[in-house]
């Protein structure tokens, strides 16, 4: 009986061998063949030492694909202390190299970290510097590919696009506010260490792929935002000027062609100016009175109300209207006299259009001006855009209402000017101005997403805008906007002078001069707002000031000059002298000086021969104004 027990037993001893080696054979063939590359990969993330690279941040790029904002390659340098045990003669050798007291590059690197970020004067050398450290073979010792943005057009757009931080995180601007579609995913080179950070020669180093960030495509078009910019400029420097603001946009579209602000900052080192100029992008963040370029809305308004009929009804101006007891005056003290409604229109009469309001009468002025979208934001996505300020209810009475006719007591924004007056002369359609045209792909530059124009809503009918052009035109031609007047181009547009506000009073001698104007003048392709900000050594009116800037800029900017006959025009007692631009095009510089022309040349480049010039060849200019040629 003992015997057959003992049998039993040595049976079930030999299964459960026979088992156990079994479940060992399966879970070995379950390590080898199905978990094998789970294992490995838990097994290399143990060794994993990763020194990152850096990704590529997406582009900002105009509308025609010219980069705005790039990358520029600007390694990091990073150190391992377990591969090398001298950690002082290290310091000793890079810490002149990076511009760094050799004690305090010592101080950083002797840790017991296993990877190190040589930073701030490791980070963002230069690609040369990083090259003769790498040839140093010091061990232990890497350079990580890193980026820095590049500004190929220097300090243009600053305000808009904004600037980037220390690790490449948009901050401001167009970065800031597109930073999750913009930046990329870093890729790294994966070395395998022991825990003590040693190499593991059996195992090779591997590359952990990134993701390249996303391209943002803007409306911009950076042919017309120089031409902008470089009126600013002038513009600041002529007449000492505190600040400027100028804005193009496709009156058909809401596309933004051109958005300036002056003055501006240089990105790559924003941490040197006032953060009241990098936080404040002004044509949509400026609120101030708009001065007579608001005259249009309240004449909008009176021709399709039918109130009005611009040549057949007259106005007498006697210098001032007494609305509640209050005198209202006109900017020319003697008053206008008889005139028409256009020439109302033409000479900007405030009494004038004290009448329009009128006629219009207060509540329907006052619907028409929240219809072409004041008193809210224009939903043009960009940061720190403002409301502006209108009279309410309450507040509005009969004094109220005729300032408003004329563009005083009330606050807007540049963007809300153009957006309204873009109705105004585009048939009568508001459309949303919009800055991001696409969102491209990183890598193949596919587009991933789209902004469509948006009209809102119709304001005024067809017709009615066709009677605003007109009027504008003749602004232009015979009356206040004429130094915006451009030979063999159809301009319209209206001057704005305002009085500038602080603390509910107005400063003594400080104005925003202002001027709007579009063209052509039949089918506008384009419409053009400066405002210069308590300008000096002049007289401070939009005509003088800002209306040939703007007349300048529609020149250089504009391809086409409309179709129908340009009006006349009437040229007055004390206008300068205008001359025809000659061709210099091919002409070398050391010619120039043989044919004693009465106007500045402005040279642009270092080459002898000149390529390309503005104004163009036959444009009318003043007898003493200035005409850029470039050269190579």
């Amino acid at each position: 009986m003992s015997k057959v027990k003992e049998i039993l037993r040595l049976r079930v001893i030999w299964v459960i061998t026979i088992l156990l080696f079994l479940s060992v054979v399966l879970k070995l063939v379950q390590l080898q063949f199905f978990q094998f590359d789970e294992l490995t990969t838990k097994a290399k993330e143990s060794w994993d030492r990763e020194l990152p690279y850096a990704s590529l941040r997406g582009n900002i790029l105009d509308r025609n694909g010219e980069v705005i904002v790039g990358n520029k390659l600007a390694p990091t340098l990073f150190y391992m202390p377990s591969q090398n045990d001298e950690p002082e003669k290290v310091a000793e050798q890079i810490a002149p190299l990076i511009n760094m007291e050799k004690n305090a590059l010592l101080e950083q690197i002797d840790k017991n970290n296993y990877l190190i970020k040589i930073a701030p004067k490791g980070k963002n050398i230069s690609s040369e510097l990083a090259m003769e450290i790498q040839d140093k073979n010091i061990k232990g010792l890497y350079a990580g590919i890193d980026y820095i943005r590049d500004y190929p057009h220097g300090n243009m757009l600053s305000r808009l696009i904004g600037f980037t931080g220390y690790d490449a995180q948009g901050l401001a601007g167009i970065e800031y506010q597109y930073d999750s579609i913009l930046k990329g995913k870093s890729s790294a080179i994966r070395m395998f260490t022991d825990a003590k950070g040693v190499p593991l020669p059996h195992v090779d180093d591997g590359w952990k792929n990134g993701v390249t960030g996303n391209h943002v495509q803007l409306t911009i078009d950076m042919k017309i935002q120089q031409v902008v910019e470089r009126e600013l400029s002038q513009a600041m420097q002529k007449y000492d000027a505190t600040q400027a603001i100028g804005i193009a946009m496709n009156p058909n579209t809401g596309e933004i062609l051109a958005l300036a602000s002056s003055p501006n900052f240089d990105p790559a080192s924003y941490q040197e100016v006032d953060s009241t100029i990098y936080n404040r992008n002004l044509p949509v963040w400026m609120t101030f009175e708009p001065g007579s370029t608001f005259k249009i809305i309240t004449l909008s308004a009176a021709l399709e109300e039918k109130v009005v009929d611009l040549e057949k009804d007259h106005f007498h101006d006697i210098g001032y209207s007494m609305v509640e007891g209050a005198k209202l005056r006109c900017w020319k003290r003697e008053g206008h006299g008889n005139q028409s409604f256009l020439e109302v229109v033409e000479n900007s009469c405030n009494p004038g259009f004290i009448e329009l309001g009128r006629r219009v009468g207060p509540d329907k002025l006052s619907d028409y001006i929240r219809k072409f979208g004041f008193g809210q934001s224009t939903g043009s996505g960009m940061a720190g855009e403002s409301t502006g300020i209108l009279f309410s209810k309450d507040s509005y009475g009969p004094v109220e209402h005729a300032t408003t006719s004329f563009g005083q007591g009330i606050s807007v924004t540049p963007i809300q000017q153009v957006q309204a007056v873009a109705a105004a002369i585009n048939g009568g359609y508001l459309y949303k101005p919009f800055i991001v045209k696409n969102i491209l792909d990183g890598d193949s530059n596919d587009v991933l997403s789209s902004t469509e124009p948006e009209m809102k809503h119709k304001v005024i009918s067809e017709e009615t805008s066709a009677l605003v052009r007109d009027a504008l035109e003749h602004v232009v031609a015979e009356g206040s906007g004429r130094n915006a007047y451009r030979d063999q181009l159809r301009i319209g547009g209206k001057t704005g002078t305002a009085q500038k506000v602080q603390n509910g009073r107005y400063m003594d001698g400080e104005y925003i001069v202002s001027f709007i104007g579009f063209a052509p003048a039949d089918n506008p392709e384009i419409i053009v707002y400066v405002a210069i900000d308590n300008p000096k050594h002049a007289s401070q009116f939009g005509g003088v000031i800002a209306a040939p800037i703007v007349g300048q800029i529609i020149e250089d900017s504009l391809e086409v000059t409309g179709g129908g006959k340009q009006i006349e025009k009437e040229y007055r007692w004390g206008d300068i002298p205008q001359v025809r631009v000659p061709n210099l095009v091919g002409v070398k510089k050391k010619e120039i000086t043989e044919y004693m022309y009465p106007f500045s040349i402005i040279w642009h480049g270092d080459g002898e021969e000149i390529l390309t010039q503005l104004p163009r060849e036959n444009s009318l200019i003043p007898i003493d104004g200035k005409i850029h040629v470039y050269t190579k």
